[in-house]
Parts: structure tokens; C-alpha cells; sequence
């Protein structure tokens, strides 16, 4: 069992990509955390907390689909050296402007920004990469659920090490370790051995390639039903993290450590949800996990939204963390399994999208709502929003069955079932 669980590891470059990025992970829920509460400590507003989180993810809205189209005609570890590096910059950046105490709330949006023009290519890159790493489908399911191990692996750790090193000597050197940590992903993809493959060799224009890659994931209805349904949860249920810290000081009393605990314990929820599905052998039944997850973070926030004790507080968020984690690699999974492979960088540019594109408009709503109707009013409708997509989405399991079933016994997912012809005279 251990050997299924961990079988991508058998790919070396899978390794080597999964011991960098878990190094450089831990340093960015670092800086997501110090950077939350650097803005909430200079400006004390629940509302530039959304504006910051808009700043950072509204670039991935803006230029995700021609980063998608970009992405299928260059060679995708040269991209992710470029990101890799740039991400580097933008984060020394910071950390010198915050230790030397020069640090206002427009630089921080500015860098924001920076950084989300980065992620633009950058996620969309990185799940691309995935199959090239494993070397094809087989392992990919796998290579995903791991990536989101790691994930939030990095996401209970950073939390944790942001809050004591925030407490002890500042924000300031939280950003300084991200900005080294990226040079271990630098250094990963440095030492791979590949099969490079072509990039994608089209002569049509930038323009054709989008409306192709537009017209594949709004025509197929797999891929459709799926996009949308995380357009609903990022744009209802991720932005209650920027709301955080209002919880961890004003409602739970504590400080950045609270912070830290809250982000922590979602990160639990979350690894426990990456373990679950890198145990699967196989993709079948993952269209009805994405609804049933989707109604677990839904409720998860909801109960949030009323507790008022710590210890509650952090099981919620575990629930909250599971629910939204494997509803992500569940998603992630189905779609890169049923992907045709020359549109795998514009649909999962599409992807990213649908997961962080529309959160930038509920971080913006959730900031402006919470001064009006309070944090947990907000994590309220936050919640009931989700409960909704959920029913939704399972309503369209039953058209989506007839489409999934002739591509998985394709690729060998689910056994071809011979039709049996019926003689003219009624009798078989």
C-alpha cells in the first residue's frame, strides 16, 4: 500500500521536482501569512486584505488564457526557470522593504500584482509539467495528489513558522526565506532528465488558438461542468481566507500565532484529503467526490462562521481545509486524465482560472461585506454559496455519465462492454 501511495516517487524527476517544491512551498505560506498580517498591522482594514488578495490573483483572470496558449508552445521547463526566478525577485523585493521599514500598503499591492503576473504562467506551467515528469497518464492521478501532499504539507509548516517568526523578529524575514526558497526549485529543475518534448509547432495565430482552446472547454461538457463549479467555490468559499486574521484577533482574541493555528489546521484537513485520493488506483468515481467535498467545505465554513472557541474553531477549519483540497486534485485529476494533450496547457490555464481567477472578485466582495455584516456573516453566505454549487453539480452527474464512460474505456479506465446485437426477428 505504501508503494501505491507513493508510486509517482518511482519517477525521478517527479522526486527531485517534489523535494524543491516542498522546500519553496513552506516558504510561501510563509509569506501569504506574513503578508496578511503585515497589511492587517499597518492598515488594520479588512477590506485592503481583499484588495491585496485581488492585486495578487486578478492577473491569473486577466492573462490566463493567453498564458495558456503560450504555455502549449513553449518548453515548460525553461518557462518554470523564468517564473521560478522572477518569484525570487518579487520576494527579496519585499522582504528589503519591509526590513528596512520602508514598506507601505502600495508597494505590497504593486509587488501583489508583480507576483500575480507570475502565477499567471506559472500554475498553469506546473500542472502541465506534471505528465511530462511521470512520464504519460499512468501516474498522474497520483503525481497530483502528491503535488497536493506537498501543498499542504507546506501549508501546516509555513503557517507554523510564520507565526513564531513573525512574533520574533517581523514579517520582514518571513518574506527573506521565500525568496531563498525558490532557488531549490531552480536547482530541481536544473538536474532533470528529459524526453523533451516539442512545443506545440501551430501556425495559427495566438488569437485562433484561444478561440480553440475557448470552444474545447465551453463545448465539452466534462470539462465545462467542472470549470464552473469551481468558478462558484473560488469565487464563494476560498476568499474566507482573507478573513483570517479579523477571526484569529478580533473574534478568537489571539494574535499571529492564532493565525498561524487556523491556516495550520485547514492544512491538516488537507493533507489528510491528498493522502485519500493518492491511495486511489484509479479515477473512476472522482465526478462524484468533486460535489460531495464541495457540500463538506460548504458546511465546514458555515459552522465556522458561529463557533467562537479556539479548539472548535481549528476542527472547522480541518473540515474546511479537506473539503476544498480534495475537491481541487479531484478536479485537477479528471480533467488532465481527459484532456487531449495539445490543449493541456490552454485547459489548465482555464483551470487555474476557474480555481483562483474568481476569487480576486470574492475577496474584493468578502472585504467589503465583512465591515458591513461582520467576518462570520460573511463566512456565512460564504458557505451557503458553496452548499448551492454542490447541489448543483451533482444534478449534472447523470448527463455526464454517457460522455466520461466511451473516453475511459479508451484509455483503458473502464472495461469496453461489447454491445450485443438484437436479430431483426426479436430473438438475440
Amino acid at each position: 500500500m505504501k508503494f501505491d501511495v507513493l508510486r509517482a516517487l518511482r519517477h525521478r524527476n517527479f522526486r527531485l521536482f517534489f523535494c524543491g517544491q516542498s522546500v519553496s512551498l513552506v516558504g510561501t505560506w510563509m509569506t501569504r501569512l506574513a503578508t496578511s498580517w503585515l497589511v492587517y498591522r499597518l492598515t488594520g482594514s479588512s477590506f485592503l486584505l481583499g484588495v491585496v488578495s485581488f492585486a495578487v490573483q486578478i492577473p491569473t483572470f486577466l492573462l490566463g488564457p493567453v498564458a495558456g496558449v503560450w504555455i502549449d508552445r513553449w518548453e515548460r521547463r525553461k518557462l518554470l526557470l523564468v517564473t521560478q526566478f522572477l518569484a525570487a525577485v518579487q520576494s527579496l523585493m519585499l522582504a528589503g522593504l519591509t526590513l528596512s521599514g520602508r514598506i507601505t500598503i502600495s508597494e505590497i499591492v504593486g509587488l501583489s500584482v508583480f507576483q500575480g503576473l507570475i502565477n499567471a504562467f506559472d500554475m498553469p506551467a506546473r500542472q502541465s509539467f506534471l505528465v511530462q515528469m511521470v512520464g504519460g497518464r499512468t501516474d498522474l492521478g497520483n503525481a497530483i495528489a502528491l503535488n497536493s501532499t506537498m501543498v499542504n504539507g507546506a501549508r501546516l509548516l509555513g503557517p507554523a513558522l510564520a507565526g513564531i517568526t513573525i512574533a520574533a523578529v517581523g514579517e520582514g524575514y518571513c518574506f527573506l526565506i521565500d525568496g531563498m526558497s525558490y532557488f531549490a526549485v531552480i536547482a530541481s529543475l536544473l538536474a532533470m532528465k528529459l524526453d523533451v518534448q516539442p512545443p506545440s509547432k501551430s501556425t495559427d495565430s495566438t488569437l485562433v488558438q484561444l478561440k480553440e482552446g475557448w470552444k474545447y472547454v465551453t463545448s465539452f461538457a466534462p470539462i465545462r461542468t467542472v470549470l464552473i463549479m469551481f468558478v462558484i467555490i473560488s469565487f464563494m468559499g476560498v476568499p474566507y481566507t482573507v478573513l483570517m486574521p479579523v477571526f484569529a484577533s478580533k473574534i478568537l482574541h489571539g494574535g499571529p500565532h492564532t493565525l498561524g493555528f487556523l491556516m495550520g489546521a485547514a492544512g491538516v484537513g488537507a493533507i489528510i484529503a491528498a493522502f485519500s485520493l493518492a491511495a486511489r488506483k484509479s479515477v473512476r468515481g472522482l465526478y462524484r467526490v468533486i460535489p460531495a467535498v464541495a457540500a463538506v467545505f460548504g458546511g465546514g465554513l458555515v459552522a465556522f462562521s458561529f463557533s467562537r472557541n479556539l479548539w472548535l474553531s481549528l476542527a472547522l477549519m480541518g473540515v474546511t481545509g479537506f473539503g476544498m483540497m480534495q475537491g481541487f486534485a479531484a478536479s485537477n485529476t479528471v480533467i488532465q486524465t481527459i484532456v487531449d494533450d495539445d490543449k493541456r496547457g490552454r485547459v489548465m490555464s482555464y483551470w487555474t482560472m476557474a480555481y483562483m481567477g474568481a476569487s480576486p472578485f470574492g475577496s474584493l466582495l468578502a472585504g467589503s461585506l465583512a465591515p458591513i455584516i461582520g467576518a462570520p456573516g460573511t463566512v456565512l453566505l460564504c458557505g451557503i454559496g458553496c452548499l448551492l454549487g454542490a447541489a448543483w453539480f451533482w444534478l449534472q452527474i447523470p448527463k455526464l455519465r454517457p460522455i466520461i464512460r466511451p473516453i475511459y474505456e479508451q484509455l483503458g479506465i473502464l472495461p469496453v462492454v461489447p454491445v450485443v446485437p438484437v436479430a431483426m426477428d426479436g430473438k438475440n
